[in-house]
């Protein structure tokens, strides 16, 4: 099935929930897991039994005759770059919707929250080539910018080439920050250059899924056209054999992505068409948060 340009009443749906959604509740969620990366001297102090001596600042002990310390604080201000895959894989219409369409709301929600927070925050879409970018820039404007691109119509791009996508950020972006990329990873081989972006960013894959991404439905005969491809199959959905291949490779193609984002130190989480993408980003948020305390 051909995927059908968003209609004015949908695009408005976009601005107008996800502005709804981010409260101060889901923005100050945003902040506690999504923080500055640098470091920035404020002061010194006097040496304290148990500090790091690490830290001590030789130059004005030396003048005091007596230990002092440097003290530092985080730096808040955070680049988030956003990578949006908006391929034909995405389009496909499913019962609940496509999945395109809870990219665009997941990344809308982040760019709000970053505006919020005061943090820069840029945007590149991609399917097969690099279809936009926007430079990470602050403030409202800015968020409103990268909604109005998300809501913009079908792509004319068919397959998904991660791989350029992550090339082309390392290129035109290059201060370190978080990236957090949208995508189903129904992609060519891309581990070379996610490993490249995650020895300088932080990096958080949202899996986008659908039920029907694992589970083929008992319908007979089907003529399944592959969106990233162009390919035609015919297959037996009634066959219980291939139905079970068909939820097998789909769980061992989500294992062998998982497996590469845990040795890549890259974080992750699923986007399920089955529920708003605010619950699974909360959660997200809530659970890194519990993490950092320990």
């Amino acid at each position: 099935m051909t995927a059908q340009a968003p209609s004015p009443d949908q695009l408005r749906r976009l601005r107008v929930l996800s502005s709804r959604l981010v409260t101060g509740l889901f923005a100050g969620e945003y902040r506690s897991v999504f923080k500055g990366r640098g470091m920035e001297f404020e002061s010194v102090r006097e040496y304290q039994p148990g500090d790091d001596v690490r830290n001590i600042d030789w130059n004005v002990t030396a003048r005091a005759g007596r230990p002092f310390l440097k003290q530092f604080v985080e730096e808040r201000e955070l680049n988030l770059m956003l990578l949006v895959d908006r391929s034909a894989s995405l389009a496909c219409p499913t019962p609940r919707g496509a999945k395109s369409r809870l990219a665009a709301e997941a990344a809308a929600l982040l760019a709000l929250a970053a505006a919020k927070s005061n943090d820069r925050v840029g945007l590149i879409t991609c399917s097969d080539r690099v279809e936009s970018f926007i430079p990470p820039a602050k403030g409202a404007r800015q968020a409103q910018r990268i909604v109005a691109s998300l809501s913009c119509g079908a792509s004319s791009g068919g397959g998904t080439d991660l791989a350029a996508a992550l090339d082309y950020l390392a290129r035109v972006d290059r201060r370190a920050g978080t990236l957090c990329i949208v995508s189903d990873f129904l992609s060519p081989d891309f581990s070379r250059e996610l490993a490249a972006v995650a020895r300088r960013h932080e990096v958080v894959a949202l899996v986008v899924t659908d039920p029907s991404d694992f589970e083929l439905p008992d319908s007979g005969l089907l003529d399944l056209c592959d969106e990233e491809n162009g390919k035609r199959s015919l297959i037996d959905s009634a066959s219980p054999r291939v139905r079970r291949f068909f939820r097998e490779a789909a769980l061992e193609r989500r294992a062998r992505l998982l497996e590469a984002f845990a040795s890549l130190g890259v974080k992750h989480l699923e986007l399920s068409t089955t529920e708003p993408p605010l619950h699974a980003l909360v959660r997200f948020f809530q659970g890194n948060r519990r993490q950092g305390r320990r």
